[in-house]
């Protein structure tokens, strides 16, 4: 077999064009879409309601601690009354001899000891004063009670101006006298002192012939700083 005259030539490998401009080599680029966020109105009340929540349980606790800590008045009270002598003179004068036991209590209710400088117990009869007695000074640790006693002795008191009200009591039997109690200090404190009072005012009912109290009634009284 013949071979042929003329061949095919071989192939010439291909090169794509260039790129125009040409440009260096890059790393790949994503592109991430997020959706549109929308805050509903239940969100945006979430962090103020938090903000007053906390703004009212400080103001709750520095209350609470404000009503513990304010101080007051101590509790004075009459634990025990005993008349240990009476008698009325009718010679030379209109007279009368009183001798009366009295322990009072003293309540410290604040965090805060107590100072009394003073507690001044007195006896009256229709509103005139007879007499009075005073303690010497204490001190009450902080909510705790403390006792004093006191005995409030008088002789020879006239009662010239009440003669007919005092004939009219012993006729009947009973003799009524007004007792008050009084006492006065300061609350220690860190760097100063709070003056503080309290009183008691007591009626009590004295039987004639045995010489006892029949009656008592004791009520506390509000003082002004």
């Amino acid at each position: 077999m013949a071979s042929s005259k003329f061949s095919d030539p071989p192939p010439i490998p291909y090169d794509p064009l260039p790129s125009y401009p040409p440009q260096p080599h890059q790393q790949p680029q994503y592109i991430i879409v997020l959706p549109q966020y929308y805050r509903t109105p239940r969100q945006f009340l979430r962090r103020p309601t938090r903000r007053y929540v906390y703004c009212a349980a400080v103001f709750i606790l520095l209350s609470a601690a404000l009503f513990f800590l304010w101080p007051s008045d101590p509790e004075l009270s009459i634990a025990r009354l005993k008349l240990r002598h009476l008698k009325v003179h009718s010679f030379p004068k209109i007279a009368i001899d009183v001798t009366l036991d009295v322990t009072a209590k003293i309540r410290n209710k604040d965090f805060y000891s107590v100072n009394f400088r003073y507690v001044v117990i007195s006896i009256g009869y229709r509103g005139k004063q007879l007499g009075h007695v005073i303690s010497d000074y204490g001190r009450i640790k902080a909510r705790a009670s403390s006792y004093v006693n006191a005995t409030l002795e008088l002789t020879d008191i006239s009662i010239f101006s009440d003669l007919i009200p005092l004939i009219e009591d012993l006729a009947r039997g009973s003799i009524t006298f007004d007792t008050v109690t009084q006492i006065g200090g300061e609350l220690g404190l860190v760097l100063f002192d709070i003056p503080i009072k309290g009183k008691v005012v007591c009626e009590i009912v004295v039987d004639t012939h045995n010489e006892t109290i029949s009656h008592q009634n004791c009520y506390p009284e509000s003082l002004g700083l």
